[in-house]
């Protein structure tokens, strides 16, 4: 049972409730003194069971007989009724620093903020969708219903747990069984002695703290007492009502320090928030009065002012008066911006949000009712924090991921870190130099990168390590996700990659019969064609028209060369014409002068050799003709030049063609992947390739990952490893998405059988990994640009090109060579 002062104003007459030599009662005292301009206040004690409703009946009715005006003081939960009752029905108002309840009497001015938006808003700025919540009777009532229905709306795991009803050693089980069930996310809403004597139990126990998040709604964070807690190095959120840097602030607390009185009974401590609450309201009702004053309304109550057990109850007139002046007071007090609304709940103000440091609390945010949450965190290691991360060796969780971390064949040899190689065994190397701590690589349990249970809500692979404190970092192929940051901290990344898809590679295609035209495109020899006939055309025109071209014939060289039927034609053929005579020999001699007299012209280029003559040119063979005219030597200059161009980048692309065999791939796309039924495809069962699908919003890949989701067998694997020799023995059936970094990777690797189609369908990268708030974070995304330049990867990758002779051409590769000869010969 606790004693409480009934604490009554005469003459101007206000009432207080205040435990007997209270916190509170002595910052009462104290404000009281300091408002010393406001005359006519003499405070009155009464002591009284808070606890009991008879015991407040009868001091509240005894206090209203003798003409109070209001009355400040703390209630109880299991009085707080009955004075909202009483203060309603007689119209007396009741300021109180107390914890705030949900009503709408007016006449109740609750000093304390509600703190159901704030913790609402850090909830969802800490993506938090299952954590527990440990509450008071008292106070925490109205924040759980809160609670509770956000967690129906968004479909969060939330675990109540009413301290009231708790032993110290059923406390100590919660902690155990919180420990087992991996619940690393806490709430705690108690008041502040509470408060201290939970976070010192949790401290002594040396559990449930390592990779927990705490948060608490005490609006008095620096009031708390947690050097031992802080020297654990929790992760601890919480709020700050009294901004202690504020210079008048500060004034006022070394008033507070330097008062002294008598009536003290307890020696001088640094002022809680609870204590600025009720100096706050001191000022409140000071500040009301005073405005009466100056708007000269008549608030005095003479003589016996009324019973307040009567039926029907009569309220006191001027009790409007004043719950109305109090609500309008506006001022800036200990606690920030001191405004009410109509229902008498405090509004406009400020709550700073605190976190706890390896040096003690430190600001890294905000909350108002305009803004909301708004972080102002700019982290800055101290250099405690640096040394700390020396005192201890630090586990490094990785995954086998071949170039990024891989066995040595010969790891049996050595123990540690030097049985592994690759890219992240070098990477931590570096890191670990340059920060200055030691660390143990250990391969990841389940062998998974990690994804969330959707049923149970827990982390698996890497991820859950570092969740659930199995591990310190994770240096590996790990991808940057939204759904992973909101548990863990990633370093900046550095990889840059996409999700990329890998089938088998296609079977060489065999040369043709036409293939000699692969070289070119088919609109180039179309092209060719019609500027091979179009030239013909026009040399053989050029010929016709130009003189130069027209020579006569030779007539002793054509006697000569007469062909043996023409010869035939001149000998005689009657037996006359054997005789010699001399008319015969004269008219012979007259043709032949005759003949010599108008010789005969011919022209070399009719319109078969003007087309010899172009293919010969085509060829690079040439003729035995050759155009005499300036226009017919201008044409065959033109096509030879274009021929020059022609051949040479046909030798070119033929040399490529004869090394190269062409494979005809399937799939070129996610598109082809998407709209075909043939081939299957899927992504490692627990990653976040898987993921992306998954929350993809876009139109193919939400088909993708509707096919994949129903496939009957499943297309998931296991591993990277598992999903290669799937598509390795898939014939062509199964393309696998991964991340392009190892799709590439394993391309250029024996036996060089898969290749990446397309191009990558995201954008994002890879990032060293720490738990939510750990100190060494910062230290590795400080330290990783530099190491990530200085790393020496190796030769991690063998290039198929690389890894033996050049392949020697076949006869399959000149066999349109042999078909066009051996057709052309027949």
């Amino acid at each position: 049972m606790t004693s409480f002062e009934f604490i009554t104003w005469l003459m101007e007459a206000q009432g207080g409730l205040f435990p007997t030599g209270s916190h509170e009662y002595e910052v009462f005292r104290f404000a009281l003194a300091q408002h010393q301009d406001v005359p006519k206040l003499v405070p009155q004690v009464d002591m009284v069971d808070t606890g009991s409703s008879f015991a407040m009946t009868y001091a509240f009715c005894s206090q209203f007989s003798k003409g109070v005006y209001a009355i400040m003081g703390l209630y109880d939960r299991r009085t707080v009724n009955m004075l909202m009752s009483f203060c309603g029905s007689l119209h007396v108002c009741f300021v109180t620093p107390s914890f705030p309840v949900q009503t709408n009497n007016q006449f109740l001015l609750q000093l304390r903020p509600q703190l159901q938006e704030p913790l609402m808003a850090l909830l969802e700025h800490f993506f938090w969708t299952r954590f527990v919540y440990m509450y008071s009777s008292d106070s925490g009532l109205s924040v759980l219903q809160r609670i509770l229905d956000t967690a129906a709306e968004r479909s969060w795991q939330v675990t109540s747990v009413n301290l009231d009803t708790l032993t110290e050693s059923a406390f100590i089980k919660l902690l155990s069984d919180m420990d087992y069930k991996k619940d690393y996310q806490i709430i705690i809403d108690c008041e502040l002695d509470r408060l201290n004597s939970i976070l010192n139990l949790i401290a002594t126990q040396r559990r449930n703290l390592k990779n927990y998040h705490y948060i608490l709604t005490s609006l008095g964070f620096m009031d708390l007492n947690i050097t031992e807690f802080q020297k654990l190095a929790p992760n601890v959120t919480g709020f700050q009502l009294v901004n202690w840097s504020d210079p008048a602030v500060q004034r006022i607390h070394q008033d507070w320090l330097d008062f002294d009185s008598k009536d003290l009974k307890l020696a001088r401590r640094k002022l809680r928030y609870t204590g600025a609450l009720t100096y706050d309201g001191v000022s409140v009702m000071a500040t009301a009065f005073q405005n009466l004053r100056r708007q000269r309304i008549d608030i005095s109550r003479r003589g016996n002012a009324g019973e307040c057990l009567a039926n029907p109850p009569a309220p006191w007139g001027q009790g409007i008066d004043i719950q109305r002046a109090l609500q309008q007071v506006r001022l800036e007090g200990l606690t920030g911006h001191v405004q009410f609304d109509e229902r008498g709940h405090r509004t406009n103000y400020t709550l700073t949000v605190m976190e706890l440091s390896h040096t003690g609390p430190r600001k890294i945010g905000y909350w108002n009712e305009k803004k909301g949450y708004v972080n102002t965190a700019v982290y800055r290691p101290i250099l405690e924090e640096f040394y700390g991360l020396q005192n201890r060796t630090y586990i490094v969780t990785t995954i086998l991921e071949a170039p990024y971390m891989m066995l040595k064949k010969n790891h049996e040899q050595f123990v540690g870190n030097d049985r592994y190689e690759g890219y992240c065994a070098e990477l931590a190397s570096e890191i670990a130099k340059h920060v200055g701590f030691t660390y143990r690589l250990e391969l990841v349990r389940d062998g998974k990168y990690g994804a969330m249970n959707s049923d149970t809500k827990m982390w698996n692979g890497m991820v859950g390590e570092l969740v659930y404190g199995q591990a310190d970092v994770a240096v590996a192929p790990l991808t940057i996700t939204l759904v992973r940051e909101q548990v863990i901290d990633f370093t900046k990344p550095y990889m840059s990659l996409g999700i990329s898809i890998m089938i088998k590679k296609p079977t060489k295609s065999k040369p043709g019969v036409f293939s000699f035209l692969d070289p070119l495109a088919y609109e180039i020899w179309m092209c060719i064609v019609f500027a091979y006939i179009g030239v013909s055309v026009v040399l053989f025109l050029v010929s016709r028209f130009s003189p130069y071209e027209w020579q006569a014939e030779d007539s002793d060289d054509e006697d000569e060369t007469l062909p043996f039927s023409a010869s035939r034609r001149a000998l005689p053929t009657s037996s006359s014409e054997l005789i010699p005579g001399y008319s015969q020999v004269q008219v012979t001699n007259q043709n032949q002068q005759k003949e010599k007299e108008t010789p005969e012209h011919t022209n070399d280029f009719g319109i078969f050799n003007s087309l010899w003559f172009s293919l010969g040119a085509f060829m690079q063979q040439g003729c035995d003709i050759s155009p005499r005219s300036l226009s017919g030597r201008i044409v065959g200059g033109v096509w030879w030049f274009f021929t020059l161009i022609i051949i040479s980048s046909y030798t070119a692309n033929l040399a490529a063609f004869l090394t190269v065999e062409r494979m005809v791939s399937p799939i070129e796309s996610a598109e082809d992947l998407a709209k075909q039924t043939e081939i299957a495809y899927g992504t490692l069962e627990a990653g976040s390739t898987k993921e992306f699908f998954m929350r993809s919003k876009i139109a193919v890949f939400e088909k993708m990952w509707s096919y994949m989701r129903s496939a009957d067998p499943s297309v998931f694997v296991k591993s990277t490893t598992e999903g290669v020799v799937r598509v390795r023995k898939s014939k062509g059936k199964y393309a696998y998405l991964l991340e392009s970094s190892m799709n590439e990777y394993i391309e250029q690797r024996k036996p060089c059988d898969t290749m990446k189609v397309g191009g990558n369908l995201d954008s994002k990268g890879y990032g060293v990994a720490t738990p939510k708030g750990s100190p060494l974070r910062y230290a590795l995304d400080l330290q990783r640009g530099d190491c990530g330049r200085e790393v020496i990867v190796g030769v991690f990758f063998c290039l198929c090109g690389r890894l033996g002779h050049s392949d020697q051409l076949h006869v399959t590769s000149f066999v349109f060579l042999i078909q066009i000869n051996t057709l052309l010969s027949v």
